[in-house]
């Protein structure tokens, strides 16, 4: 972030916020369908950042939705209809019923056989996926799709659009995902063989990796030319929509922190701010072993004669953003954090000891600066 806009936010707005840059976002999906074979196609995972939904509704061929807060996410910003998935481990009766009967969605995965039953009895015709588990609370069994399969001429209103596959993030072993999609490769074969049966869509999680820390980077562009290659060597040839959530939007966002303190307890350099681990969530990232990529604004010489540690504001020892730092700390100073697009807004413990969620920052593509949610209280409740 450059110096102008970076005090164009600290001036109106302050801190601790999550800016968020739609030209590196959309630059990164740009990024990624180039690295991906040609037949692919995109989900995001919004999840991962329920903010910029919209501002990429055009550069993406699905949305994935978890939950009912999601979709109602989706609905207040009039997501087309037609790219959404409804997907989760907790989906009711209710909740099904309602998306059926007053929108147009009728894309859903299957978590469960009690899931399918409920898909049983549905009063308009809806098209599944069915997610094959890999190990975990997710999905369903290998023999519970072949069931589901050997009796798709008795559900006159469900289409099997194909299968759902998800293990795990972070992923940067080529050996791993290869591994993976040669199985899947081989059950599509086998449920083409056995059953006669050719799955129109395979949806996969890829959990393609992001270098959130110093000193681990990867070669990016060698990784991707290397799964685009698993790709094509595959068997399957119908329609592959790669599920993505990290790996989009993770460059486009920055979590802004000012220090508000600082103090040397028994020789170690303490520097605390206004945010910490209730706003700031990197994968990986335990007691502050390891340092993300930051930068220290106002920048000074001399940057390693002191060492100082990062602490938020809670209430816990465990409120540690950075260890050593070698860095010339001043009060005021603010921190800026990167790659903190994926999850931050949305997976940190925001309520613990009830501090101000942080403001909500886009930067347009034509460099403007937009206040999307203003830093607001954690505890406003009638009674």
């Amino acid at each position: 972030m450059n110096e102008p806009i970076l005090k164009q936010i600290i001036d109106k707005y302050d801190t601790p916020s999550y800016v968020y840059d739609i030209e590196i976002l959309k630059n990164r999906i740009s990024y990624i369908r180039k690295h991906l074979p040609s037949r692919a196609k995109i989900c995001y995972a919004i999840k991962a950042n329920t903010f910029i939904i919209k501002d990429i509704e055009r550069e993406v061929d699905r949305f994935e939705v978890c939950s009912p807060g999601e979709y109602e996410i989706c609905k207040k910003q009039n997501v087309d209809e037609s790219k959404i998935l409804i997907s989760g481990i907790n989906k009711s009766k209710e909740e099904i019923d309602h998306v059926i009967e007053t929108s147009n969605v009728r894309f859903f995965s299957i978590e469960s056989m009690s899931q399918f039953e409920i898909f049983k009895n549905s009063s308009k015709k809806v098209e599944l996926l069915l997610r094959l588990t890999s190990g975990n609370q997710f999905g369903i069994n290998k023999e519970e799709i072949e069931e589901i399969i050997t009796n798709r001429d008795n559900y006159s209103n469900i289409k099997l659009k194909g299968i759902q596959y998800f293990s795990g993030t972070q992923k940067t072993s080529i050996k791993v995902l290869r591994k993976e999609l040669e199985k899947l490769d081989s059950f599509f074969k086998e449920l083409k063989q056995k059953y006669n049966y050719e799955a129109e869509e395979f949806e996969f999680g890829t959990g393609f990796p992001i270098n959130y820390f110093q000193g681990r980077d990867f070669d990016e562009n060698e990784f991707f030319k290397e799964f685009s290659e698993i790709v094509d060597n595959l068997e399957y040839g119908g329609n592959i929509i790669f599920e993505i959530g990290r790996s989009i939007v993770a460059s486009c966002g920055t979590y802004i922190t000012k220090v508000i303190d600082i103090k040397t307890n028994k020789n170690q350099k303490y520097a605390i701010v206004d945010g910490g681990i209730n706003h700031l969530v990197y994968y990986g990232q335990s007691m502050a072993m390891k340092v993300p990529y930051l930068e220290i604004h106002p920048s000074r010489e001399n940057k390693e004669d002191e060492r100082w540690n990062i602490c938020g504001s809670l209430c816990t020892i465990n409120d540690i953003l950075v260890k050593q730092l070698p860095e010339k700390i001043e009060l005021n100073d603010i921190i800026v954090f990167k790659n903190t697009g994926a999850y931050c807004s949305t997976e940190g413990i925001s309520l613990f000891l009830s501090r101000d969620l942080p403001n909500v920052i886009k930067i347009d593509e034509d460099k403007s600066i937009k206040l999307i949610r203003e830093k607001n209280s954690t505890f406003q409740f009638n009674g």
